[in-house]
């Protein structure tokens, strides 16, 4: 029996195992929608376009299987681009329907035409367009292969005519053997292996970064960090899967940093960048550095790299470790676990008082250590971009069965409770939270209707300071006085009551306990509201004179430095394997 485009493209979806298909239903999206319902694929009704996207990604990301969104022509294809554009930075497989006006307008500047193929030319590595029934087949499987093989974002343009048109009998078969693109093994060309190898010997001291591309090789990373002595920081999107029970810890780097990540890459002889593309050249050494990356073009691109190595991490350290003489000294490495513990603990006493246990508005670094400690221990988090990203990066507590999510690369607001939509639809019965601020949240508010409408048991916390706090602090640091970053506050938990989702609003630190607990045990969607003080903001750990005279012109007082939360237990204890560490008095 003959089929439409649209039956057609949806069987293959279904035949893949896509169980769900995000998006906003409507006009020259109709027919695949009629498909989608006749053939029991899921439609998970997002408020925007955007969201859809959002969702899709982390879906792909959290499952490491093929994602679905769609979205009509015109407007319903510009607000796809923001969603997008976070998939496709991240790698994530996601396949993204677009569909366009009739073909016989298409170049007439008819009602609602945009040139989809231009739009999203720079947030997916694959654009076409289907111009008939039986092409559109061979476009359908050039793009789910191109996004299963690790490429980001496959975008297929559909105008609503070709939807319905007729697959013929010869219409080429779609093959069912996809590329995975995932834990892709490359290994390294010997004489770049070899020089890397070398300077490691030659070089008293080194310090190892490792980002998201070492997550599945931290076996391997730790063999070589006890072979050579080595402290290892992180990267933030590396922190979840590098930094838990990690015997050679010092922290993390950058904007977001703590500790002595950036005091052990700085004063090492070799500085080595393990899987990631950390993009703020502020933070990197240049007098002596390695890169180890499974794509090239990412080698060099921060600061300038002495020893480059393409291939994926675990098997670039197989290749060397054997070949790699061990250091028998650890004096570098123990005094940056001492310096780190050191860091962390005069900051501790700052936020573990009974002044901060009864401080309104409530302080946002007791919310998150609260957060942290009640979440299950698998929970997983997407996390807004903002002060949020602050918070989560130093009061998360890793321990290898958690996870999260944040728009590490893209750096939009909005990200968390779209994202949460798909990591809850993927994952049902996962705690999974959206640690949102109320700027993202606000953004995309609409979305709450999505996750009532579906009934997703996500547990939507927000750090309510009526503030753009991240902003607040770039014009701090910038030298200008904070303008139109305060907003007058919004009672969020009365929204969602409105919208019929569970709700509690947290003003007093005394509640922040019992409220929270019973939030996330509750069996559905539910929205936490926590009042948190605005001017609670943070600064990395090594400020340059120019952040400096940002601060004096402005004429501001903030707080420079920020909580670790349970990140000092294993500082504290990394130093019971360290000779001399009773010599350290903790305050």
């Amino acid at each position: 029996m003959a089929q439409n485009f649209a039956s057609a493209f949806v069987a293959k979806l279904k035949e893949l195992g896509v169980k769900r298909i995000y998006g906003l239903v409507g006009d020259s999206l109709n027919p695949l929608s009629d498909a989608v319902r006749t053939q029991g694929i899921e439609w998970v009704h997002v408020r925007n376009e955007e969201a859809a996207a959002f969702a899709a990604g982390s879906d792909a990301l959290a499952t490491d299987e093929l994602a679905v969104c769609g979205a009509s022509c015109g407007p319903g294809n510009t607000h796809f681009v923001q969603g997008l554009f976070e998939a496709h930075r991240n790698g994530a497989k996601v396949l993204a329907i677009a569909s366009h006006i009739p073909s016989f307008h298409i170049g007439s500047s008819f009602f609602q035409e945009t040139h989809p193929e231009m739009l999203f030319q720079e947030c997916s590595s694959y654009c076409e367009m289907a111009n008939s029934a039986d092409q559109g087949m061979r476009v359908v499987h050039n793009a789910i292969q191109n996004t299963m093989s690790g490429n980001g974002v496959s975008v297929v343009v559909v105008p609503g005519d070709v939807f319905a048109q007729e697959v013929t009998a010869d219409a080429p078969t779609l093959s069912g053997n996809y590329a995975t693109g995932g834990n892709k093994r490359v290994y390294p060309d010997p004489a770049e292996a070899a020089r890397l190898v070398e300077a490691i010997n030659e070089a008293d001291t080194v310090t190892l970064f490792c980002g998201y591309g070492a997550k599945d090789a931290r076996d391997e990373v730790f063999a070589l960090a006890e072979k050579i002595k080595a402290p290892v920081g992180h990267s933030f999107r590396g922190k979840m899967y590098i930094e838990y029970d990690n015997p050679y810890d010092v922290g993390m780097s950058g904007l977001l940093g703590y500790g002595a990540c950036h005091e052990a890459s700085d004063k090492a002889d070799l500085f080595i960048m393990v899987g990631t593309d950390f993009p703020y050249t502020d933070w990197l050494p240049s007098k002596n550095v390695a890169q180890i990356d499974i794509d090239g073009a990412h080698i060099g691109r921060r600061t300038k790299v002495h020893y480059p190595v393409i291939g994926d991490v675990k098997s670039v350290i197989e290749n060397i470790l054997p070949h790699i003489e061990e250091k028998k000294d650890r004096s570098f490495l123990d005094a940056m676990l001492k310096r780190h513990a050191e860091l962390l603990e005069s900051v501790v006493g700052k936020y573990t008082t009974e002044a901060r246990e009864a401080r309104t508005p409530i302080h946002p670094e007791l919310a998150a250590s609260v957060l942290d400690e009640l979440a299950d221990e698998d929970a997983y988090f997407t996390v807004d971009t903002g002060m949020c990203n602050v918070w989560s990066s130093r009061y998360l507590t890793p321990n290898g069965k958690r996870d999260e999510s944040a728009s590490f690369l893209h750096g939009t607001m909005a990200n968390a409770l779209p994202q949460a939509i798909g990591v809850q639809a993927a994952f049902p019965d996962r705690q999974v939270i959206s640690w949102s601020g109320d700027g993202g949240l606000g953004m995309l508010l609409g979305e709450l209707l999505t996750v009532k409408l579906h009934n997703l048991p996500v547990k939507t916390i927000v750090f309510n300071n009526s503030s753009l706090g991240m902003v607040k602090l770039e014009m701090l640091v910038q030298g200008f006085p904070e303008h139109e970053t305060d907003h007058d506050g919004v009672n969020y938990a009365n929204i969602a009551e409105g919208v019929g989702i569970k709700s509690f609003r947290i003003e007093d630190p005394a509640d922040l306990r019992p409220k929270l607990k019973e939030a996330l045990a509750y069996d559905g969607p539910v929205l936490v509201d926590i009042v948190t003080d605005p001017d609670a903001l943070s600064m990395p750990p090594n400020i340059t004179w120019d952040m400096m005279k940002g601060f004096t012109a402005a004429a501001t007082k903030t707080v420079l430095d920020g909580g670790v939360g349970r990140m000092i237990d294993l500082a504290r204890s990394n130093l019971r394997h360290i000779g001399g560490a009773a010599s350290i008095t903790f305050k």
